[in-house]
């Protein structure tokens, strides 16, 4: 009853109240209403979020880059949820509390819940996106690191005259000549990326020539870097689009590298001379004569190093030094013997590196006696270094390892230039053809192969890439390796964009390797038979599906290695080929599947993107298959008979990595498996009883899906939807390298609940929404401190509400030291996030823990209290050394950033995000990037020490009175013991100052007493601020002290009631550089702006005698000026 007449009276008041009084009353008498509102538009953003989130998630998997609005809404969605789910704890503590409420906390939160509803619904709004993303563009230019780049006298002086030639009127093309691994692509590089530093071009495009132009692929590429989508498929169609589609840019720099003959640009689609004055190219070639018959208005050679430059070169690459010694001498000889290439400077120091004297003079010896290996008029004796190279492969060797390496390298020469080269195809390549034949497993073999591969990359003949899978080959030492198989009996065929079949010649019967890469579809004089009677290796491309006659391969009875890659062929036609170990087809529609059979040594078939529904049973009939890979380029599933696999007894590798039907337990009868990639469903029959059979290499998904083609560098688990029977990867947990876990219910922790052991092997973890795991690690019912996750490199976790801490108990030996990249949000009972306070002894005697730690991202940790708990004795335990990058986001409870550093231990962080705190730290840090926002209680932040600050962007920090102290109060506030120096920006470039309520001035005078790096300096909307540079002490100049900023190109103050100056009265500000200003609603403002004969912008104080003629009135209410509108601004007159 008393409930009744409770709810009636609340109902009747609240009807009053917000027919009659305030809406401020509503907050008390709507509660229940308004809480349902709330919980109704929460459940509407999750539900919309999802939906976004699935588009963004099939745009991705089309290659296309999110559209910038889309990712800032996802990421606001994302925040508000994880704000709301705060909100909703505190209405269930107040529904607790309901017949005693506290009407205090009930006012502040419907409160708090109606501007979130109102937030959430404006979100809403604002979520129609059409499209979701766009075809990703090419970054036009390959951004090289400083250690490509070589500075030399000739380097300079062409980057010099080609910079020179650029800004030259009446230039538009320039060619850069030089020979072979003389560094003209890495020059070009560098241009490029310069040019686009220095806004010289709209855009820069970059790409590859080389002998056998391949127009459609270049075509394409330009088409990606300018958004373009063809709407015909011609070479002669799309030159036309893309002339359209570049005609529409103003400035553009196209790179042609490689050159080798003439060439009309129109034929690509670049708009050039007439056509398009803004258009400039640079080319690259060997030959001067291409610049000549290119009409190159400026012909710009890059030499050699000079002897000096070559021997510095040299020696940092061998590890010599410039002492005295009979090795360092004979190191110069042969360094000399290089003849200044970088290219060979290089492959030869690193081939030498570590060798004995005699080595070294056996080298040069061998260097002076193959001169004769050169050609001078193309290759200018960088055979002979390469060649030394080659041979030093021997060193150290067995006779077949080294015949073996060498063989390695030469099958490199066999893919496209440029390509990156998949290792995965190489190790088929390479155990097809015999190499490490003394190996009998083929997991021995793909590890000797990889070791030959490093070692090749070592020695300077092969480059590394940015993908672990892949190799790339540079194109002289490509050439260099087709030189040395354009001899004798066993020679090497490469072709790219085949439009007709070769020439027979008398000795075509010499090729033991052959690879034409994207034959055209309409291939002339493609024969229906060949007879190439000693050749191995055969690679067959088309450009689309290529159709070959199933009588092709009959004169082929040698062939060890077959790919296929957009072919439509019959495997009827390839029983002849009983030597056939290696078969790869790869988008491929082979006919007559069932004459697989007849290749009784095939060791490893592989049908990528090849659809075979019904894996046939007479492959049991392969006695000799070792490596089986199968996928699909459609969803689809790929069907086995029942018990096929368990008779594959010779199988030692299963990659199946579409959706299947396998029995898993099947596995189990593979006694030679060591090597999986799968990926099944939890309903695929997962019996109790199923445990994976130990494994070395393995890349398993549960529930997902993974790339076809992906190779095997990482063992990897990706778990999805599984609560249950995880102990069949129980031996598989013990020694994964990647672990993903995302909604697997039911265990507290890893270690031990998931493997007892220590996992010492993981390097990146991803955790998400796991919902009972507390800990990482549980050793609190073990003695001592063990080694445990001692590798451990990047952890990402998400939505793990219940995570209470990373390690319980004493942290492990190893545990924390190798860690580089950490990423934690919503986990909402987190409280510490690095939890040493309990470090052993054992412990302490190790390397500093966190010393490697260079990223660190907490958002969404409303329990989050700090980030690392260390008891101040153990402070040198611990260390920052490699941080650069924190991000600190909705940690409401979080009141500390750094709370420890070892003595003279300096952080240099690049970039810093701290929004939502309630208290910050002195911070003493020499930082690249800082964005300060939503500091409500912060009154005064304090930053010292920022040498290498560039960006500072402060938005909606309430309180914020000023950003940095006066000198007179630093010693005098709370933090005066730490003993702050003067403030120093050096390198500060952009400055954003927006809604801070309080603050009253923005920095001290001699913050800008040599702002020499300063370009953007914004403004707005702080209601109080009266002066953008304040003079420390107060007391006016007596004589005008000008100020100078050089690089200063735009400024904008707007909404600014309160401001009087911008340019304090006795000083005079210069800006030279400036070309965008605008001031807007500040109309209190004394200072005046005005143009001099050089075009440089004047800012002074406007004395009252200057009056109307000045720009003041326009300056109150609103001014605008650009660099193309020199007559808006006043004329400045000297004084």
């Amino acid at each position: 009853m008393a409930e009744l007449v409770a709810s009636v009276s609340s109902n009747t008041v609240g009807n009053l109240a917000t027919e009659y009084a305030s809406p401020y009353l509503s907050y008390f008498f709507r509660f229940g209403k308004i809480v349902e509102e709330f919980k109704n538009q929460c459940k509407a953003l999750e539900l919309k979020k999802d939906r976004v989130k699935n588009d963004v998630d099939a745009a991705i998997r089309q290659t296309e880059a999110i559209e910038k609005d889309v990712e800032d809404w996802l990421t606001r969605a994302e925040n508000e949820l994880g704000v709301t789910q705060i909100l909703e704890d505190e209405i269930g503590h107040i529904n607790c509390s309901k017949w005693c409420p506290n009407w205090g906390w009930r006012y502040c939160l419907s409160k708090k819940l109606a501007k979130k509803t109102l937030l959430i619904s404006e979100l809403l709004e604002t979520c129609n996106f059409s499209p979701i993303g766009r075809r990703a563009p090419l970054q036009g230019i390959e951004f090289i690191t400083s250690k490509d780049f070589r500075d030399s006298e000739s380097s300079k002086s062409a980057f010099i005259g080609i910079m020179e030639a650029i800004n030259a009127k009446g230039v538009n093309m320039i060619g850069l000549y030089g020979m072979p691994g003389v560094g003209k692509t890495t020059l070009a590089k560098e241009v490029g990326k310069h040019a686009l530093e220095q806004k010289l071009f709209d855009k820069v495009v970059m790409f590859t020539m080389s002998q056998n132009p391949n127009i459609n692929k270049i075509q394409d590429k330009v088409a990606d870097i300018f958004r373009l989508k063809f709407e015909t498929s011609s070479q002669e169609g799309k030159a036309e689009e893309l002339f359209r589609s570049m005609q529409g840019v103003n400035n553009i720099l196209v790179i042609f590298d490689d050159v080798w003959e003439e060439f009309e640009p129109e034929t690509i689609g670049i708009p050039f001379g007439v056509a398009h004055e803004g258009c400039k190219i640079l080319l690259t070639t060997r030959h001067q004569r291409v610049c000549t018959i290119m009409n190159c208005q400026k012909k710009i050679q890059l030499g050699i190093l000079s002897e000096v430059e070559a021997w510095t070169l040299f020696k940092d690459n061998a590890g010599v030094d410039d002492g005295p010694s009979s090795l360092n001498d004979v190191a110069k000889e042969v360094a000399r013997e290089c003849k200044g290439l970088p290219l060979a400077l290089v492959t030869v120091a690193k081939a030498l590196k570590g060798e004995s004297l005699d080595g070294w003079r056996a080298a040069n010896q061998r260097l002076n006696d193959s001169r004769h290996l050169d050609n001078e008029e193309v290759f200018g004796g960088v055979y002979s270094p390469l060649k030394l190279s080659y041979d030093y492969l021997k060193k150290n060797n067995s006779q077949t390892t080294e015949n073996d390496i060498q063989s390695c390298f030469l099958l490199c020469s066999l893919f496209p230039e440029d390509d990156e080269i998949l290792i995965e195809i190489l190790i088929m390549c390479g155990i097809g053809v015999g190499l490490f034949s003394h190996i009998c497993l083929i997991e021995d073999k793909r590890r000797e192969i990889g070791v030959a591969l490093t070692k090749l990359q070592k020695s300077g003949l092969l480059l590394e890439t940015d993908n672990a899978e892949t190799v790339r080959m540079h194109d002289v030492v490509r050439d260099f390796a087709h030189w040395l198989k354009s001899m004798g009996e066993n020679r090497f065929m490469v072709k790219d964009e085949l439009k007709e079949w070769p020439h027979m010649v008398e000795n075509f019967g010499c090729y033991t390797g052959i690879a034409l890469w994207n034959c055209s579809i309409n291939i002339d004089n493609f024969p229906d038979k060949v007879k190439l009677s000693k050749l191995k290796i055969l690679v067959v491309s088309g450009k689309e599906i290529l159709r070959v006659s199933s009588t092709f391969f009959e004169e082929m009875k040698s062939l060890h290695v077959l790919i296929l890659i957009d072919v439509n062929f019959s495997l009827e036609g390839l029983q002849s080929l009983t030597n056939l170990r290696t078969l790869c087809c790869i988008d491929c529609k082979p006919e007559n599947l069932s004459s697989l059979t007849h290749m009784r040594n095939l060791e490893i078939l592989a049908l990528f993107g090849t659809n075979t529904d019904e894996i046939l049973e007479d492959l049991v009939e392969l006695s000799t298959l070792k490596s089986l890979y199968l996928s699909h380029d459609e969803e689809q599933q790929i069907n086995f008979p029942p018990n096929l696999l368990s008779r594959l007894t010779s199988l030692q590798e299963l990659h199946v990595t579409s959706e299947n039907n396998i029995n898993l337990l099947e596995l189990n009868s593979l006694s030679r498996l060591t090597a999986l990639s799968l990926t099944f469903s939890a309903e695929q029959g997962f019996q109790e009883n199923f445990m994976f059979p130990k494994l070395q290499r393995y890349n398993i998904v549960v529930n997902g899906y993974f790339g076809y083609l992906r190779g095997l560098t990482f063992r990897t688990l990706k778990i999805n939807n599984l609560s249950s029977l995880l102990s069949a990867f129980k031996d598989l947990f013990c020694n994964v390298e990647k672990l993903s876990l995302e909604n697997v219910d039911g265990e507290k922790n890893i270690i031990p609940n998931l493997c007892k052991k220590r996992v010492n092997e993981l390097t990146s973890l991803w955790l998400k929404s796991c919902e009972d795991m507390e800990f990482l690690i549980d050793i609190t019912g073990e003695q001592g401190s063990s080694v445990a996750l001692s590798n451990l490199v990047e952890v990402d976790i998400r939505n793990m509400n219940c995570l209470k801490e990373l390690c319980h108990g004493p942290p492990p030996t190893g545990f924390l030291r190798n860690l580089e990249e950490v990423s934690i949000e919503h986990c909402k009972r987190l409280q510490v996030v690095f939890q040493m306070n309990k470090i052993s002894e054992k412990v302490e005697s190790q390397a500093p823990l966190l010393s490697r730690l260079t990223i660190l991202k907490l958002y969404s940790l409303p329990e989050l209290e700090s980030i690392w708990n260390l008891e101040s004795s153990h402070h040198e335990i611990a260390s920052l050394r490699s941080l650069k990058e924190l991000y600190i986001d909705c940690c409401d409870g979080l009141e500390q950033i750094i709370g420890f550093a070892q003595e003279d231990e300096k952080l240099y962080l690049s970039n810093v995000t701290c929004r939502q705190l309630c208290h910050i730290d002195v911070l003493t840090l020499n930082q690249d990037y800082i964005i300060v926002g939503d500091h409500e209680e912060v009154f005064q932040v304090q930053v010292c020490s920022l040498s290498q600050l560039v960006s500072l962007q402060i938005k909606g920090c309430e309180e914020l009175e000023r950003i940095i102290l006066p000198k007179d109060q630093v010693s005098s506030s709370s933090h005066g013991d730490i003993g702050l120096q003067p403030i120093s920006f050096p390198n500060l470039a952009t400055v954003s100052v927006t809604n801070c309520e309080n603050l009253k001035t923005l920095f001290p005078l001699g913050f800008v007493s040599s702002p020499h790096q300063l370009k953007y300096l914004v403004v707005k909307q702080n209601p109080k601020l009266a002066q953008v540079f304040e003079v420390e002490d107060g007391r006016e100049v007596t004589t005008k002290k000008e100020i100078k900023f050089d690089k200063l190109e735009r400024l904008a103050l707007e909404e600014l009631a309160c401001l009087v100056e911008l340019c304090p009265k006795g000083y005079h500000f210069v800006f030279s550089a400036l070309t965008f200003l605008i001031v807007r609603e500040c109309p209190n403002m004394t200072t005046g702006f005005f143009i001099d004969s050089n075009h440089f912008v004047h800012s002074k104080k406007i004395e009252a005698t200057e009056g109307p003629a000045t720009a003041q009135s326009t300056v109150h209410n609103y001014m605008f000026w650009g660099s193309f509108m020199r007559d808006t601004l006043s004329h400045y007159m000297e004084e």
